[in-house]
């Protein structure tokens, strides 16, 4: 079947691309040539900008998983401009800056290379007022945090606690939160406290072992629901009323729930082409809901170095790598 393109390089391109060769550290990411094909049916290709950095990312190369076929390039979202469009899409066009969500696991790979095929539904503007590095780091966890709300089903009124309220996940689940309707209630540093306000929480706590009695204090029968941004799965669940909700924003092992808790876990693959939820993301940062920040540019050579500094800390921002 012959597919209509209309595009500015015919044919397929080569794009420099982040490769992990296999599992292990440093020594199996390689910097390679791939051959990048074009835009079929609904599809769009992107000369990226720039590439998000995601915990993720580091996962990838270090956990045996069925679902991935090395050499595999990493990379969940991405920013760049359109340079080929596929047959039957109307809504992008070529020189449109925009940002796209997908995931690794795919056949093409991940978004840390030169240029990107993807699924026209995964693509919207990028947000007037972000810079290509800063949108690059908001559709994998804007549309964790969207799903992550979505799994709650919380009306507005209802109490929402977050882990790990400064991260850039919080950020985005808080000022979703916010939308809907809901009380929030994160935890924090104390030299984070108003940081987190700003996100819009309701309530700060400080961060650490009590947490979970200091939400009591405040919401002494337990919070609807808690997403868990900072992965402390059973440690949280003292915070939960009963049968409450626990939000898992990473794959979990059995866990033993208690009363009557009901756990779920946010699985991003699911939502990759929620085309309305990424053009909500957008106007949330247009409207200042959201303020996306980079935490550090790299090249693609200095990918390890990039997910380390992810890794240690403190950033509230993602780190991208510019292509």
């Amino acid at each position: 079947m012959m597919i209509e393109i209309i595009e500015v390089n015919p044919g397929t391109l080569s794009a420099k691309a982040v490769t992990y060769e296999s599992l292990g550290g440093a020594e199996i990411i390689k910097i390679v040539d791939r051959t990048v094909r074009i835009p079929e049916a609904g599809e769009v290709r992107i000369r990226v900008k720039a590439a998000g950095v995601n915990p993720t990312d580091a996962l990838l190369r270090k956990m045996d998983n069925p679902m991935v076929r090395f050499p595999v390039i990493p990379g969940a979202d991405a920013a760049g401009v359109i340079e080929s469009v596929g047959s039957g899409v109307s809504r992008l066009k070529i020189g449109d800056e925009v940002m796209a969500v997908l995931t690794a696991f795919r056949p093409d790979g991940g978004a840390q290379i030169g240029y990107l095929v993807v699924p026209a539904a995964s693509v919207v503007l990028k947000p007037k007022n972000a810079t290509f590095g800063q949108a690059a780091g908001l559709p994998m966890n804007g549309l964790t945090a969207l799903r992550a709300l979505e799994l709650t089903q919380l009306r507005a009124g209802q109490t929402l606690a977050i882990t790990g309220g400064a991260g850039v996940l919080a950020h985005y689940t808080i000022a979703a939160a916010k939308r809907l309707g809901l009380i929030v209630i994160a935890d924090a540093k104390p030299e984070e406290h108003d940081l987190v306000r700003n996100y819009g929480a309701d309530f700060v706590i400080k961060r650490g072992d009590n947490f979970t009695d200091l939400i009591r204090q405040q919401f002494p029968h337990g919070v609807d629901a808690l997403v868990d941004t900072a992965v402390l799965v059973q440690k949280s669940f003292p915070a939960i009323r009963d049968g409450g909700t626990y939000i898992a924003v990473r794959r979990l092992g059995d866990v033993p729930t208690e009363r009557n808790i009901q756990i779920n876990m946010v699985w991003v693959p699911d939502v990759l082409e929620n085309t309305r939820g990424l053009e909500l993301l957008s106007e949330m940062v247009e409207s200042g809901e959201i303020k996306l920040k980079v935490g550090g540019e790299y090249p693609p050579e200095r990918v390890f170095e990039a997910q380390e500094s992810l890794a240690a800390g403190g950033l509230r921002g993602r780190p991208v790598i510019l292509f």
